[in-house]
C-alpha cells in the first residue's frame, strides 16, 4: 500500500495498513455507496491507528495532477497549480491570507496574529505589511493558538524577518526519495526586517498544527522567541523535520512551551512578561550595563 511505502513513520505504516486491510476483509467498504463517506471512513480507521491530523484520504470528482517529485521550488502562483493536488490546492486557498490581526498594546508592545503559512508568493506581501507595521515596536507577541499549518517555504519567510543573518533553519527528509531537503532564511524581504533583538514572545495551545508547529520549535531552538501555552504535539507523514540545531523535532514529544498557561490565559501572561522585561531592560541601559 501507499502508506506502507511512504509514509515517514514505517512501522505506523504497517499498522494502518493492517487494520485497513481486516476492514476491507469484513466488508465494512463494500457497504459505504458515498464517496465523500468512504473518504471519511477510511480517515476514521486510519486515526484508530494514531492522532496524525496530516494523514486522511479525500475524495475529487476530478483527476488529480500527480504530486510533485523534487525540482525546482515553484516560485509563481500558476506553477504552483500545476504541481499542487486539488487537496493541497484547497487548504492553501484557505490560509490565503495568513494575518488574522495585527496592533500595537500599551507599552509599544506589538501583537501578530497568525493563522497559516501559504507559501512565499501568496503571504509575502500580507507578512512584509505587518512586519512594517510593528518594525517599531520594543517587543512582541507572536499569536498562533489555532494555527492551521502551511507550507515550510511560508515558515522559512517569516522566520527570516527575526534573524540578522542568512541562517539554516530546519531540513525536511522525504522517506520516498531518502533525501533531505534544507530550508534556510531568506536573505532578501520585502518588509522591515524586525531582527534578533528585540524580545519575542510566542502563543499556542493544542490546536496550533503542522507548519505553526514547525515556526515554534525553529524559533525555540534559535533562543528567537519564548513559548507560552499549553504543550501539544504532532506526527508527520512522508516527510520529517530535522533541525539543525538539536538535531530531532517535535515528534511524539511535541513542542515543550518554555511558560504553561492555559489558552485563554497565554495573552495576559505575555504581556505582563514583555513589559517585565522591557522594563528590566530599560532600567540596566539607564544603568549603563
Amino acid at each position: 500500500m501507499t502508506a506502507d511505502r511512504h509514509y515517514v513513520l514505517p512501522d505506523k505504516a504497517k499498522q494502518v495498513e493492517a487494520l485497513l486491510r481486516q476492514r476491507q476483509q469484513e466488508g465494512i467498504y463494500d457497504r459505504v455507496t458515498d464517496a465523500e463517506q468512504l473518504a471519511q471512513q477510511l480517515t476514521d480507521d486510519v486515526q484508530r491507528i494514531g492522532p496524525d491530523r496530516h494523514m486522511m484520504v479525500g475524495f475529487s470528482a476530478d483527476p488529480l495532477p500527480p504530486d510533485s517529485k523534487g525540482g525546482p521550488r515553484p516560485e509563481t502562483q500558476a506553477d504552483w497549480e500545476r504541481r499542487n493536488n486539488f487537496v493541497m490546492r484547497q487548504i492553501t486557498y484557505v490560509m490565503a491570507n495568513p494575518v488574522d490581526k495585527v496592533e500595537h498594546l500599551d507599552g509599544n508592545i506589538g501583537y501578530l496574529k497568525i493563522s497559516g503559512f501559504p507559501p512565499p508568493f501568496i503571504s509575502g506581501r500580507r507578512f512584509a505589511a505587518a512586519m512594517d507595521e510593528l518594525a517599531g515596536t520594543d517587543g512582541l507577541i507572536m499569536d498562533l493558538r489555532g494555527h492551521r499549518g502551511g507550507n515550510p517555504e511560508g515558515v522559512a519567510l517569516l522566520i527570516s524577518y527575526f534573524v540578522d543573518q542568512r541562517t539554516r533553519l530546519n531540513d525536511i527528509w522525504d522517506r520516498s526519495t531518502g533525501t533531505s531537503q534544507q530550508h534556510w532564511s531568506v536573505d532578501k524581504l520585502d518588509g522591515k526586517r524586525y531582527g534578533s533583538k528585540q524580545p519575542v514572545l510566542i502563543l499556542v495551545d493544542p490546536d496550533t498544527k503542522s507548519a505553526g508547529e514547525e515556526f515554534v520549535y525553529t524559533m525555540q531552538a534559535l533562543k528567537r522567541g519564548t513559548v507560552i501555552g499549553e504543550h501539544f504535539l504532532a506526527f508527520i507523514p512522508s516527510r520529517r523535520a530535522i533541525n539543525p540545531i538539536t538535531g530531532s523535532n517535535w515528534e511524539g514529544a511535541g513542542v515543550i512551551p518554555d511558560i504553561a498557561a492555559a489558552p485563554d490565559k497565554a495573552l495576559g501572561v505575555a504581556e505582563d512578561l514583555l513589559r517585565r522585561r522591557l522594563e528590566e531592560g530599560g532600567a540596566l541601559a539607564a544603568a549603563g550595563q
